[in-house]
């Protein structure tokens, strides 16, 4: 089963080490994302890895609303950007292993080189539609 994981810049309770990643040494967030392709790189080699990306904070809401007039907002509601830093997508055997993974990935270093402990959200990719029943 595939399995989403993501790390939030906002949305989640504060992390253990909440300092913001732009107030972060160089090689502070070096050594972040030294973790983040290690993780990768494991889990690539337990055949557990599908993808991962960080997410830039720039980004926009639109929606239809009628030919020629897609509405553009920043707000009121919180947006994307504000909430998603970046995701990987796992296809692990066990939700139990989806979670102990997404812990290991809670302990990335921050500020200072200790670990950020950050939340991870998990969310099951549907691997067929939902179906309705009568």
């Amino acid at each position: 089963m595939k399995y989403l994981l993501l790390k939030h810049y906002r949305g989640a309770p504060a992390a253990v080490n909440d300092v913001p990643m732009d107030q972060w040494t160089p090689d502070e967030i070096s050594d972040h994302i030294q973790f983040m392709r290690d993780f990768a790189d494991r889990l690539e080699a337990a055949g557990e890895f599908v993808d991962a990306q960080a997410l830039s904070p720039e980004g926009t809401f639109v929606r239809h609303d009628g030919e020629g007039r897609p509405p553009v907002t920043d707000g009121p509601f919180a947006e994307t950007k504000d909430l998603i830093a970046g995701w990987m997508m796992i296809d692990v055997d066990t939700h139990e292993r989806a979670l102990h993974l997404a812990g290991e990935l809670s302990a990335a270093p921050g500020a200072g080189g200790k670990p950020i402990h950050e939340w991870i959200e998990v969310r099951p990719v549907y691997t067929d539609p939902p179906t309705v029943t009568e």
